[in-house]
């Protein structure tokens, strides 16, 4: 196993970041790591990568214990943090030489500089200081740096936040083609980014891991156990008239007039809003089963308390 995460549990006062989080990632597989804001995903990444200590737990990168004084395991490991820390005032070429330097790449430092700029798009740019670089161009040289040493795991904490759609895709297609022979951890919050790069997702829910499988193992966790139907009326009815019909579970309103009932029952729920509509003299618009998408089954799933799958 490339990474092993075993019973890792971390507190920050009386706040619980991570509860007995636990989870493998073989070689060469590539994982959506996927979490609300404050889910624990940043801390748990940063403790892989040594930044932080857990309270309690173990994490092993390539077999090796991340506080195990007998190998630094940071050569196998390329960061790029939710914050891009660059040094602006360098020259990208500059930057990254520097950084080669610092992995100790001796005589083949400038030959993989030159490498790592082709791969990551940057010819044009690396004379440039960093600072003149757009947020997308940042990211690229931020993903350089954590490559430059070619490292068997990359941990990459939303290395598209804040770019605009077309930069988006250059960073996913790039993510896409050197995660081939690598093992990857990516946090993201584009479901989109998730299923068009990564062949496993885990979903992390105030310190607990929720969710773990493929994306379609993850669609189906909640649309098998629960129907979902979009109604739409000519009138505005209330949600609590709505949540009185027979065996609906939820209902969310979407607009003034269209709702999403939900329901666990085994039995369809579409003739009994019909009958509903008919009996509150209510005008029936819409009566649509909705397929889930990864977007609704993590929102069913982060919206919940964890119950530590």
């Amino acid at each position: 196993m490339s990474i092993t995460v075993n019973s890792i549990t971390k507190q920050f006062g009386k706040q619980v970041a991570l509860n007995s989080v636990t989870f493998q990632v073989p070689q060469g597989q590539v994982v959506g790591l996927l979490g609300p804001n404050g889910a624990g995903k940043s801390t748990l990444m940063k403790i892989i990568t040594g930044y932080l200590t857990p309270d309690s737990g173990s994490a092993l990168v390539n077999g090796v214990d991340i506080n195990s004084p007998a190998y630094d395991f940071r050569r196998d490991i390329g960061y790029l943090p939710e914050h891009n820390p660059l040094y602006t005032d360098m020259y990208v070429k500059e930057y990254l030489l520097w950084v080669a330097g610092i992995y100790r790449l001796g005589k083949n430092a400038r030959k993989r500089v030159l490498e790592i700029i082709d791969i990551t798009g940057i010819g044009h740019e690396q004379n440039k200081k960093i600072g003149s670089l757009s947020k997308g161009y940042r990211q690229r040289v931020g993903l350089a740096q954590a490559l430059i040493h070619n490292p068997s795991v990359l941990i990459l904490d939303e290395p598209t936040s804040g770019l605009d759609p077309n930069q988006i895709v250059e960073i996913r297609n790039l993510i896409a083609a050197v995660g081939q022979n690598k093992t990857v951890i990516l946090s993201t919050h584009i479901m989109q980014e998730v299923e068009a790069i990564c062949g496993r997702i885990i979903i992390i829910n105030k310190g607990s891991i929720v969710a773990d499988g493929p994306a379609s193992e993850i669609k189906a966790l909640t649309s098998s156990s629960v129907q979902n139907v979009v109604v739409e009326f000519l009138e505005a009815p209330s949600v609590e008239l709505l949540q009185s019909i027979e065996n609906v579970s939820n209902v969310n309103q979407l607009t003034a007039t269209t709702f999403l009932v939900s329901s666990s029952s085994n039995t369809d729920i579409r003739p009994t809003i019909f009958n509903f509509a008919k009996n509150n003299n209510l005008t029936l618009l819409t009566l649509q089963q909705k397929v889930l998408n990864l977007e609704d089954v993590f929102q069913n799933l982060t919206l919940t308390e964890p119950n530590n799958r």
